[in-house]
This record gives C-alpha cells, sequence and structure tokens, in this order.
C-alpha cells in the first residue's frame, strides 16, 4: 500500500512552489488508494514556530487535501532517534567531534579532493556513548561536539564524508519546551522519520538526489524495518517569482509587505486573500506535471488556470465606475421594467437577476463622447448603441 508524506519544515509559510508538492504527495497517495501523512519536520528550534505550524496546516486544508488522523511530528520521535544515534554509535558507525566549524570545512576537502578524517574519528565507542550521553545532559556549550557518522571520508559525495548526524543547541523548541539540548540534523531524522511512519515512497525535490546515498546508508546501518525508497522530482520555478522561503522572510520582516498574506506575495495564503480558487492551484499543479528537469515555468500558465477557473465559477455583474446621467427623452416618466441578466453565461445552473431599466440609466463615462473619433462604437450624438440585457 502506498504511503508518502509532505513533510515542510515550520521556519516560514508555504508558497507556490509547495503546492506542487502537496499535490503531488497527496495526489499519488489518492491516486493509488494510499494514504498521505502531515509531518511537520520541526528539528531546527532556532527558526520555528507554532505561527508558521499553523499556516502550513491552514494552508494544506484551503487546498483540498485531508489527512485524516495522520498528522505527526518528527520531535514525536526524537527519544527513538536518539537511540538509533546511540546504537550507531554502539556498532562503531558514528563518534563525537571535537573539531569546530571552520575545522570541520578544513577537515572536509574539496569537490576534487578527498577529506582527512578526524582526530577524534577512532574514539573509543565507550568515550563516544558517554561524550554523547553528557551532550544530552546539557554539560557542553553550543558547537564543542557533535555527533558524526563514521562512513568514508574519501567519497565522492562530500554528504557521505563523516556527516553531521547531531549537534548541540540550547534552545526552547516549540513543542518539547527544553527537554531537548541535542537536535538531530535533517538528513539524519528525515529518514528515520519516514521507516518509523512506514513511508513507502519518499519525494523529494532535485536538490536531495545527491542526499539519496546518505538517506540509504543511515536506515541500511540500522537495518530498520522500513526503508523507504527515495524519489526526486524538479522543483516548481515559476518566471518573475520569488522562490526562497528565506528571501519571502525578509521581505515580511524588512516590512516591505504587509504580512506573509500580502495579495503579491506568491505564498499560498497570499493566493487566497488574492482570491485565487484552489481548485485553480491543483489544475495549474496537475498541467505543469512531474520531471526530473530542472525548466522555468511562465507564470502565464498559472493565470490561465485562474481565469479558466474562475470563468466557470465567477457570477458576472455589471458595475458602473464613473457614472454619466443618461436621460432617455421618449420613454415613460413612471414606468420601470425589469430585464433578466444572466448571473454566468458559462455555468446555467447560476441563473438570472433583475436589472431595472426606466427614463434614466447611467453609463461609463469612457462610453460616451461628444466629438468621437473613428472606430468609436460606443455612445456619440447622432449614433445608435445597445444596453445589454435592455
Amino acid at each position: 500500500k502506498v504511503v508518502t508524506r509532505f513533510p515542510p519544515e515550520p521556519n516560514g509559510y508555504l508558497h507556490i512552489g509547495h503546492a506542487k508538492s502537496i499535490c503531488l504527495n497527496f495526489g499519488t497517495a489518492k491516486k493509488y488508494g494510499g494514504k498521505c501523512h502531515m509531518r511537520l519536520d520541526d528539528t531546527n528550534p532556532t527558526k520555528e514556530d507554532t505561527e508558521y505550524v499553523e499556516s502550513i496546516l491552514e494552508d494544506v486544508r484551503w487546498l483540498g487535501w485531508d489527512w485524516g488522523s495522520n498528522l505527526f511530528y518528527a520531535s514525536d520521535y526524537f527519544e527513538r532517534i536518539y537511540q538509533y544515534a546511540v546504537q550507531l554509535i554502539k556498532l562503531g558507525k558514528a563518534y563525537v567531534c571535537e573539531l569546530n566549524e571552520s575545522q570541520m570545512r578544513e577537515y572536509r576537502g574539496t569537490l576534487t579532493e578527498g577529506g582527512k578524517e578526524s582526530p577524534h574519528r577512532n574514539r573509543p565507542i565507550e568515550e563516544s556513548l558517554e561524550l554523547f550521553e553528557r551532550m544530552r545532559k546539557g554539560e557542553f556549550a553550543d558547537g564543542t561536539y557533535v555527533l558524526r557518522a563514521k562512513i568514508d571520508m574519501s567519497s565522492p559525495n562530500v554528504h557521505m564524508r563523516d556527516p553531521i548526524i547531531y549537534r548541540i543547541r540550547h534552545a526552547s523548541h516549540h513543542r518539547s519546551g527544553d527537554k531537548w539540548c541535542i537536535y538531530p540534523m535533517y538528513d539524519f531524522a528525515h529518514c528515520l522519520s519516514d521507516s518509523i511512519e512506514g513511508i513507502t515512497h519518499s519525494i523529494c525535490t532535485l536538490e536531495f538526489e545527491i542526499h539519496r546515498p546518505l538517506y540509504d546508508w543511515i536506515l541500511q546501518a540500522l537495518n530498520t524495518p522500513c526503508q523507504p525508497q527515495q524519489i526526486e522530482f524538479a522543483r516548481l520555478n515559476l518566471s518573475y517569482t520569488v522562490m526562497s522561503k528565506r528571501k519571502l522572510l525578509e521581505l515580511v520582516k524588512e516590512g516591505r509587505v504587509s504580512g506573509w498574506d500580502d495579495p503579491r506575495m506568491p505564498t499560498i495564503c497570499g493566493f487566497r486573500r488574492r482570491g485565487v480558487p484552489p481548485e485553480a492551484i491543483r489544475d495549474f499543479c496537475e498541467k505543469i506535471g512531474v520531471t526530473k528537469f530542472n525548466s522555468l515555468t511562465d507564470i502565464a500558465l498559472l493565470e490561465h488556470c485562474i481565469r479558466d477557473n474562475l470563468n466557470k465559477t465567477a457570477k458576472r455583474v455589471m458595475a458602473v465606475m464613473d457614472p454619466v446621467k443618461l436621460v432617455i427623452d421618449n420613454y415613460p416618466e413612471d414606468l420601470v421594467e425589469e430585464m433578466d441578466a444572466v448571473n454566468n453565461p458559462e455555468n446555467p445552473a447560476d441563473g438570472t437577476r433583475k436589472v431595472p431599466f426606466s427614463k434614466v440609466v447611467y453609463i461609463e463615462r469612457d462610453d460616451f463622447r461628444e466629438d468621437p473619433p473613428k472606430q468609436f462604437h460606443r455612445l456619440a450624438p447622432g449614433r445608435e448603441v445597445r444596453l445589454r440585457y435592455a
């Protein structure tokens, strides 16, 4: 049975790019009769907030998707993930390292040259276990120790060169409070959360393709009962549109927009406030399809999907924004006739409404000229026009 998941990090509001991932994960589960889990990847307490959690859940619901009882948080698994890390140390496949950030970069090597082994790489298992336990108890300051997986410092894939899997963060978590002062890195927590939940297909964007060997290595090293398959797809790149959560956050914090739901923002709540129907966004996601090739989608396609949806669903009414009084001399003073106006020519089920017609009506100022140019087909002296529905 197919089990997918949508795992956003609650460090900002969702944008139109996330809509593609939402529709892909929930849509795939629906297509194959499976289920899609909603999981908040809350492993970085310094950037996450309950405001973002609530906005994410609201946006996914608004788009028309339902996770039922399958709402999860990576923080639900902190104890189990910690025990998995202990297991890796006991297997001799992880160690506590004391290198600082600059030293770590120096030892890591480059894209063309392999890295150097940490002087703490062959630390005894018992010593690493003791230090890791003390890290959990909060005995050390941020950055003094990290837990690293012991893989291959000469690997051509830099993500396999003894990556950090746990770091110290003395920060309050929005769900667990101050219970933890060490937090798992995304690459470590993500694959184990997938495994714990019994995910069958871990669908990610293309930038995680290079992380896949690490995803598989962790699950194989721990011999987890469930080992999901990671599949990558090209993220949505939309012309003329900022698709970086970090840059959108800057716009909000610097007050350049009125908030995350500013109608100019490409956030899902921004589209909602602008009046875009969720069906139009789902239709757009279906039209652009899923590929492995990074490409740029023209925003005109999104606008077409919005217009196409509104054309079928939106009722029409007429408004005179800049009125000019028009008196019909040869019409009775006391007569008012009611005309039937169609609410939506694309949908007869929307019915009609009554529009009054009398001796005095109002027309748009742009629809009248005393001295009209050629090709002016609206009202002018000596000209004849028809009023809609009259």
